[in-house]
């Protein structure tokens, strides 16, 4: 038998619920001779009759009801599936898969994908924390969607845009003595040092801040995530460097002190896509979502031309 057609079987349906092919014609707003044609076309396919006359009425035979039982479902699944699709096409359903670091994992990231959640609630979102390498990698072969994480990237293939700037702050136990307003790399060189394990990069970026300043990072211990370093630092294990919204969001910190970097230390976060990949409506949905993280480039621009010039002048000096 060849395959059913849906057009078929929804006319067999009001022909048996109305009893007749004028009104099952009027319903369907076709014609009766329309209504006719596709019921035999259906029967030729079933190889059997599925309605027969009795006087001026129309009803299913024993066959026609069985098909009619199992049709209402097949029907009622292909409305559901067709109304899946077209929530797919607009943006209102989707699996978007988000690789992230950590801060933006855990920091950024959350507040603004609740109320995405909560204005798409049919859109599956899968994150995944790794470093800016992995991400990367993740999204050339497809198996991450878009990335937000830490800049610059060297990749072909890869679409960047950047998406915030943020400084990073030294955070110290609230029990230390004389605490200066702005810490400098001599002021931690001083002071027992925490840091995050090398897999990170703005790890890399302290380093080579301390070093600017003439000091060689000797981390006393190191830790695999920036909650554990504000754990350390608030027992009074030493201090750290970390990206501000690590402690400038909530939930506020008990037993810590915040402080600007001097000169000013920077790390701009962005989002990562394939080149040339389609943007289904929800990828873009979500993007859009986490462009709203977007800071002021030029008042990040004017800090990151002072810190430049700052470590140049000390570099100067030094010489």
């Amino acid at each position: 038998m060849r395959n059913l057609n849906l057009d078929q079987l929804r006319s067999l349906i009001e022909v048996a619920e109305l009893g007749s092919f004028t009104e099952a014609a009027k319903r369907l707003n076709l014609t009766q001779p329309a209504i006719s044609q596709q019921i035999r076309e259906l029967e030729a396919r079933c190889g059997l009759q599925l309605v027969e006359r009795i006087g001026k009425s129309v009803s299913a035979t024993a066959a026609g009801r069985e098909l009619i039982a199992r049709g209402r479902r097949i029907i009622a699944d292909t409305e559901q599936a067709m109304a899946a699709v077209r929530e797919h096409r607009d943006g209102t359903a989707g699996r978007v898969h988000i690789g992230a670091g950590p801060t933006a994992l855990v920091y950024l990231l959350p507040p603004t994908l609740r109320g995405l959640r909560e204005a798409y609630p049919d859109i599956e979102i899968v994150l995944t924390s790794g470093t800016t390498n992995s991400i990367c990698e993740g999204i050339l072969s497809s198996a991450i969607d878009i990335g937000f994480t830490a800049l610059p990237i060297d990749a072909d293939g890869l679409d960047v845009v950047p998406v915030r700037t943020d400084p990073f702050v030294a955070i110290l136990p609230a029990g230390e003595d004389a605490i200066p307003d702005r810490m400098t790399p001599a002021d931690v060189a001083s002071r027992t040092l925490i840091l995050e394990y090398q897999r990170v990069p703005h790890r890399q970026l302290s380093r080579a801040w301390l070093q600017a300043g003439g000091v060689d990072a000797r981390p006393a211990m190191e830790f695999d995530s920036i909650e554990a370093i504000k754990s350390a630092v608030s027992a009074g294990l030493g201090m750290a460097i970390v990206p501000g919204p690590a402690v400038t969001l909530p939930p506020p910190m008990d037993g810590v002190v915040i402080r600007p970097l001097d000169p000013p230390l920077l790390r701009t976060l962005g989002l990562v896509q394939r080149r040339g990949r389609a943007e289904p409506p929800a990828l873009e949905l979500v993007r859009k979502a986490i462009m709203t993280l977007r800071t002021d480039a030029g008042e990040h621009t004017h800090h990151q031309r002072r810190a430049r010039r700052l470590v140049a002048a000390k570099q100067a000096l030094a010489v």
